[in-house]
Parts: C-alpha cells; structure tokens; sequence
C-alpha cells in the first residue's frame, strides 16, 4: 500500500495535518498539579477551544485537511477489535503510573464502559478524578488514597501540541519516548494508530517509543529531500539524533544525506527547536537571536556499515544553512526585530514557532506583534490567530499541527 505520509519540507504546500482540540483535560489542571503536567497556567477552556477552532479554520481556508487525534484513534480501534481495545486500555493505565491491581480494575471497567471509541479516547485524555470511581464503582476511601491528589490519571494537556509526539519524515515517520514522565502517554496513541489504523498501519518507523533515549517533534524539521534539523535540546537526547539517524540510513528507498544537529540552549524557554528557529520561506527562516550566536552544529552521514560519521561544523548557522540547502543567501530574520526585550518577551510566547503553510505565507500568534511586523517586512506573510489562552502551554502554531501530507516535487 502506497504511504499516506509525505513530508519533504518545512514549506512546501501544506494538505494534511493532524492536531487535538483541546478538551475537558483543561478542567484538571489545577495550581498544584502545573508543575508536573508542565503547563504556567492554567486555561480558559472556553476561550483555548474558540482560539484552537480559529487556528483550524483559518489552515481550511487554506485549503489543509484538518484531522483529529481522537478521530484517528477512535477509527483504529473500530478497525482493530475487542482485543486491542482491552489491551491498550490496559497499556494506558499502567502507563499511566496506576500501580494498585485494585484501582487498576476499576479504572479498566471505568474507562471500558464508554462504548464509543472516540468517547473513551477523550476520557483517556482528560483523566480520572477519584470522585468519579467512587461515584460510579463504589470503591473505598482506603483503596483510594494517593499521594499524588485528586487524579487517579492525570490529565494530558500538552497533547494539544500534536508535534511532539511523532514526526513524518519522507514517507515514515518517528514514534517518540517523551522526555518528560508526565508526557510518556501521549505516543502510545500514535503507536496505535500506526498499528491498526488502515491508512498508516504500513508507515515505515525510523524511531520507537520503547527506545531507551528521549526524542521528540519540536526538534525535528525537514528541510528538503537531502536535509533533516534536529535540535539537540532539553528533551531531545545525541544517542535518540544516533539511533533515529542509523534506522533512516539503513532504509534503501530514504532519500535524505544528511542530518543537521543543532546544539541549543538546555533551558525550558528554548525547548525545542522549533522553539528559537523555524523555516518561513525558501531562504528564510525566522530565528530567536540566541542560536545565532552560541549552537554548535554536527553534521551526520552514512559511515561504514551501521556506522555514522559525524562531524562537528565551525561556521555559522547561516553558512550551514546556505550550504546544506544549495543557496547563495539564506536571510535569519531575528524575533522581536532583535531588541532585547521585545525578543524575549514574544519568543516566549513562541515568536518563531511558526507554521507555514505554503512558501512565504505563516500563522502566528497575534501577540507576537513585533515579530509579526518585522517578517511582514521581510516579505512573509503572516496570518495571525488569537492566543490569549492556547499560549499558556508553550507552544506555538508549529507545536499544534503535524503535517502528515505536504505538496512533492517530482
């Protein structure tokens, strides 16, 4: 069966991508629990899910195909059966830290009584109070208690950002081990969708969540047939880069050469890649002035046999780019128009997370006002969305859709 997956580039015409509306799992983010669930704040539910439709509204005006996370596995269960069912809702409450055989039982027989698929799916996501076993199980206040509060399973808000994940890469894709413990469960959907889902169950897999090293979306960024960025960062780990990197050179059809790891801060405000540099054009990417100045890149090729070479590039960032994409200027367009303050305050707010969805033309967060300006004047469009609350998780455009199908050139 011919891929359902094509992703060459960062900006080529974007047709398909998948994302998650935020849910109810909002509802169970409380000021204790941010921390964990890493989240600043906490969400107006109401308005996160307004500013997430306005943000899918405005890529169908552009002609994208919007799927949902919850569609897809909701559709790969239907198509798998009972057995799976059973055994992924048990995967997912051992996962979910659930280590009682009493309360596991419970949580199984709660979570298996929405017969809907989709229904439980979202249940999955948003988590279980322990109010709701003892309402509906009768269980006891002695089996209930738990240090870690009310929640028997946490909610999952981050999996609004559908970028981390998973990432397609040619005609395959990544399965990631997240790195932080409390966003361990947001893969195991992407797993069963590439098991069982009839349009992705033959996707080729160059990394796995069972590996020992964390790897994840916002670090991965396709730059052409021949050229993968990857961010060596706070979550994503050199031997995930060295792993992923020897599975994608053993596959005779890959067409990728080389693979670019890009050294960046290990701080939560410069996370991911995708958090200080995206692509905005052919020659242009939108850049945090910080990676300008201190990354470091390792170039990685096909070595001998399974063996990588790999090998530490002294110039710049810009030189780099200019050389790996086969162009005369490639132009770094700095966030906040590279004043201090302005540049801090907006690439906080994910300034240059930005989505393109065909060359020159992005969607940005309207509050990133000063960036927004500065790309118009370099010749990017930028279609803005509201962000007053879908912001409160870090994240930006870039973290809240995976292209699953970008326009090939042939």
């Amino acid at each position: 069966m011919k891929s359902t997956i094509c992703n060459f580039s960062e900006i080529a015409p974007l047709k398909k991508v998948l994302m998650h509306r935020p849910g109810n799992e909002f509802l169970n983010l409380t000021p204790e629990s941010l921390g964990r669930l890493l989240f600043d704040d906490i969400p107006y539910l109401k308005i996160a899910q307004q500013e997430h439709d306005a943000f899918a509204n405005v890529l169908r005006a552009e002609g994208v195909e919007v799927i949902y996370l919850e569609d897809l596995m909701a559709q790969a269960l239907d198509d798998a059966g009972a057995n799976v069912r059973k055994e992924f809702l048990q995967r997912f409450i051992n996962e979910a830290g659930v280590t009682s055989p009493k309360i596991a039982k419970h949580c199984y027989n709660f979570l298996n009584s929405y017969k809907d698929n989709r229904e439980m799916v979202k249940k999955c996501i948003t988590g279980i109070d322990i109010s709701e076993l003892k309402r509906l199980n009768g269980i006891s206040g002695f089996y209930a208690t738990r240090d870690t509060g009310r929640m028997i399973i946490d909610p999952i808000p981050n999996l609004i950002f559908q970028r981390d994940p998973m990432a397609t890469i040619g005609y395959g894709a990544t399965l990631h081990k997240m790195w932080a413990p409390t966003r361990t469960r947001e893969s195991i959907f992407a797993e069963y969708i590439f098991r069982y889902h009839p349009f992705y169950e033959d996707t080729k897999l160059y990394y796995d969540r069972t590996e020992p090293y964390s790897l994840e979306g916002g670090d991965i960024q396709v730059l052409s047939k021949e050229v993968i960025a990857i961010g060596i960062s706070q979550r994503t780990e050199p031997d995930a880069i060295a792993e992923f990197a020897k599975a994608l050179f053993k596959d005779k059809n890959n067409t990728f050469k080389y693979i670019l790891a890009i050294d960046i801060p290990d701080e939560r405000s410069f996370m991911h890649l995708d958090t200080v540099m995206t692509q905005v054009d052919t020659n242009k990417f939108a850049v945090q002035d910080a990676i300008m100045d201190i990354s470091t890149i390792y170039e990685i090729t096909k070595g001998r046999g399974d063996e990588l070479e790999i090998v530490e590039n002294r110039q710049s960032l810009q030189k780099v780019l200019e050389k790996y994409l086969h162009l005369s200027r490639v132009e770094l367009i700095k966030c906040g128009d590279g004043r201090r303050i302005d540049a801090e305050r907006e690439q906080w707010s994910d300034g240059v997370n930005l989505l393109c969805v065909r060359p020159g033309v992005v969607i940005g967060y309207d509050r990133n006002f000063v960036t927004n300006e500065t790309l118009r004047r370099h010749g990017v469009e930028v279609i803005e969305i509201p962000s007053s609350e879908i912001s409160r998780g870090r994240g930006g455009s870039h973290c809240m859709a995976m292209a699953l199908v970008r326009e090939e050139d042939k």
